[in-house]
């Protein structure tokens, strides 16, 4: 059974892998706008987080550093005494912590900010890219597995607020923890300072073997865990299927051979990079020793190294030396969670910087009126015209239109439909044939390789494609109802018709019967598309939809193939109905659509082999004949 990938998150499975990743100029990019995309909403916020963390930082050091004031001023000398006085000590603890105090609400107070910036930062991304997502092209998502488009949604704008929220914070308070520290540690002894650097050198040449080592099965488990979310997705979208044809087993071994690969990667991957927090520490324990060993040396021969430290400056420095080496293991993990979420942000932006539809029509409809946006003066600005020209008619033109989805496969050849307003116009052929393409071409989903499509005598390239797609309504083969009431689904097709406009549309397309046989009638909520009726039902509801637009060009794609025989023979007084007056496309099947139609174009691989009324194509004994003798009312028979 296929098994798709829809793209891996890249959250917390990625953030525990160590060693400092190498960052291309390409990664350096997209970092660099992921700042800017945060900095440019909140500057303030992330000004106020700087300082709160250098204000903890601060705090923490000073803490630190009044161990040594503490012990070689106060409780050595106490210790010297028969008759310590103790009150000094107790004012001194007590400024102490009201230092610590400072830190803790500084600390929390930053955190706070990071969730509001992280989460405001998630918002804006989602907008931007579903913003982006509504102005693409539908050949955008022709190429592209809608699972890969949702897993931008979730997985990689999740992994980017993750990052904002803790690894930033983080980084920021480990790189600015090690610079104050590393003064510190300097002011207080130079040569403990050396051997500390020495540690830290060797701590960060263990991190980054070890996660060199560690990258490749992340990378692996990510792949494998992308499989794992596609597979479940794709079982669930076909559940019927499954259970059709008995293969619930056949699922269950499918699922568990990727749910094992899955184990495996995960835990080579984490079987290495979770010895990088026991191995650091190990290693900043025996820094801990060592400089322990080497400040007491120097404090017992002062004479011999031409040094003093005191007992205070020894325990104030094996503080700080923990101070300094667990950031920059922090770092090395933090700087990795960063880099993965750049693998995220990728993704986004690529979707962000997608090709949105290119509309340079010039041609608007007003007042059901075609107006022309002319240039205005020299400019290259657009200004409406004043001329009102003729009133909208429905009339599409084909000539001599050639189209291809991909340059190596050409799907129509020399296309020519000539239509009057008001026509009713079919298609008819074999799967495959090109129907649904020229519907395609009529809305400018596609755009054509050669030829033109005439709309009332305009090329409608330069129609607006807002005013072309408003002008038209369509029912499409495969219905699709959105989440809410019967009556809001539809008003769809026009947002400003009324309840008794959309009740009239169910009417007249015979829905509004068992509309009234729901459970709350038209207020009746549904989702899940339409789950909880039946194909034929939620077909009827698409035409609604379309009735209510009230376009003078319709389109019917197979509009009534989910419809039973009798069904249909009530929706066809209606559907003949609202067709009066308007051009209508029609593809169907059954005969009993298309006899009734102006011009029925008969098309095979894109080409077309015959056209006229269905007296005419029956006279002439071709491919149409052939179809449909013997009375077959299935065109496809």
């Amino acid at each position: 059974m296929r098994q798709p990938n829809f793209g891996g998150p890249r959250g917390p499975h990625a953030q525990n892998q160590g060693g400092i990743q190498k960052i291309d100029r390409k990664t350096r990019n997209i970092i660099w706008r992921m700042a800017r995309l945060v900095l440019g909403d909140y500057k303030l916020s992330i000004g106020v987080v700087l300082v709160c963390i250098v204000v903890t930082s601060v705090t923490t050091l000073a803490s630190t550093l009044f161990t040594r004031t503490l012990i070689d001023d106060y409780i050595v000398p106490l210790t010297q005494t028969d008759n310590p006085e103790y009150h000094s000590l107790a004012q001194m603890l007590f400024k102490l912590g009201l230092i610590l105090l400072v830190g803790v609400v500084c600390s929390y107070f930053y955190n706070r900010l990071m969730i509001n910036v992280s989460q405001g930062t998630q918002l804006k991304l989602r907008k931007l890219i579903f913003e982006r997502m509504e102005r693409l092209p539908i050949s955008y998502f022709d190429q592209r597995q809608h699972g890969d488009i949702m897993s931008v949604y979730t997985n990689d704008v999740d992994s980017l607020r993750q990052m904002i929220s803790t690894a930033l914070a983080q980084v920021f308070n480990s790189v600015i923890t090690i610079g104050v520290t590393f003064a510190s540690m300097i002011v207080l002894s130079v040569p403990l300072t050396l051997v500390s650097c020495l540690i830290a050198a060797v701590m960060m040449f263990t991190t980054t073997k070890l996660g060199q080592r560690s990258r490749r099965y992340f990378r692996i488990q990510q792949e494998s865990l992308g499989r794992v979310n596609g597979f479940i997705e794709e079982m669930m979208t076909g559940q019927k299927v499954v259970k059709v044809f008995c293969r619930e087993q056949q699922a269950i071994s499918d699922f568990e051979a990727i749910n094992e690969q899955l184990r495996s990667s995960a835990c080579s991957a984490n079987r290495i990079a979770n010895i990088v927090m026991p191995v650091n520490g190990n290693l900043s324990n025996l820094g801990y020793v060592l400089i322990a060993v080497v400040g007491a040396t120097i404090a017992l021969h002062p004479s011999l190294f031409t040094l003093h430290l005191s007992l205070g400056t020894i325990v104030a420095f094996l503080t700080l030396n923990k101070s300094f080496t667990q950031p920059i293991t922090h770092v090395s993990q933090q700087i990795n969670s960063v880099l993965n979420a750049a693998v995220g942000a990728e993704r986004v932006f690529t979707l962000m910087d997608a090709e949105p539809e290119v509309d340079e029509g010039r041609w608007r409809v007003e007042g059901g009126r075609w107006k022309e946006d002319t240039p205005a003066g020299d400019s290259n600005l657009l200004q409406p015209s004043t001329l009102n020209l003729q009133p909208l008619r429905g009339d599409v033109d084909f000539t001599d239109v050639d189209f291809s989805y991909v340059p190596e496969k050409q799907v129509l050849f020399d296309i020519d439909i000539n239509t009057q307003p008001g026509q009713k116009i079919a298609f008819v052929g074999g799967t495959g044939a090109g129907k649904t393409t020229i519907i395609n071409l009529i809305n400018r989903f596609y755009e054509t390789q050669s030829g033109q499509i005439l709309y009332d005598g305009i090329p409608i390239k330069d129609i607006s494609k807002y005013s072309l797609r408003r002008s038209m309504s369509i029912v499409l083969q495969e219905t699709h109802l959105f989440t809410g009431t019967v009556l809001e689904n539809i008003r769809y097709g026009r947002l400003d018709a009324t309840d008794d406009d959309c009740v009239r549309a169910a009417q007249l397309v015979g829905a509004h019967d068992f509309i009234r046989r729901l459970a709350n009638g038209y207020q009746t909520v549904l989702s899940g598309d339409g789950g909880n009726l039946s194909a034929g039902e939620r077909q009827l509801l698409a035409i609604a939809r379309a009735a209510v637009a009230d376009p003078p060009v319709l389109i019917l794609d197979e509009a009534t193939s989910s419809i039973d025989t009798r069904t249909e023979q009530l929706v066809q007084c209606g559907m003949d109905t609202i067709m009066q007056g308007r051009t209508t496309f029609v593809i169907a099947h059954r005969l009993s659509t298309v006899r009734n139609a102006d011009q029925i174009i008969v098309l095979d691989h894109g080409r077309i082999v015959e056209h006229g009324s269905h007296a005419e194509l029956m006279a002439q004994r071709g491919r149409y004949y052939r179809l449909n003798v013997g009375g077959d009312t299935d065109l496809l028979k």
